[in-house]
């Protein structure tokens, strides 16, 4: 099975690398604050994915997926603030999660539209 293709798995391994990174920040007032920022967006998207699975309708799903996306954008920001800030210096992981957020947020402007059409 492809990993790539399968979103919880994908948004598992982000929420996952999300905290090694914050763990592994400069231990700093901005880097404790934007690390507990992060660590709050970077692992909701997998939780929330979770929720929408089980939505009650199309729109409690469509909403859901919604959050899903605002808080991987809310993550992406904190990931440029972080470094630009220089609170964590492994420009390796930063690339990977900014990237990583940039695919899972294109997935997922793309699923809201779907939904969004197949709804009305």
């Amino acid at each position: 099975m492809e990993r790539k293709y399968d979103l919880e798995a994908r948004l598992i391994d982000f929420a996952a690398a999300i905290i090694s990174f914050t763990d592994s920040m400069i231990n700093s007032k901005a880097g404790n604050h934007m690390g507990n920022q992060l660590l709050r967006s970077g692992t909701s998207p997998a939780l929330n994915y979770g929720e929408a699975q089980s939505g009650e309708s199309r729109k409690d799903f469509i909403h859901k997926i919604k959050v899903v996306l605002k808080e991987l954008r809310e993550s992406g920001v904190a990931i440029k603030i972080i470094a630009k800030s220089k609170l964590h210096l492994d420009t390796e992981a930063i690339a990977y999660l900014q990237n990583e957020c940039n695919q899972l947020i294109s997935i997922f402007v793309k699923s809201v539209g779907t939904a969004e059409k197949n709804n009305s």
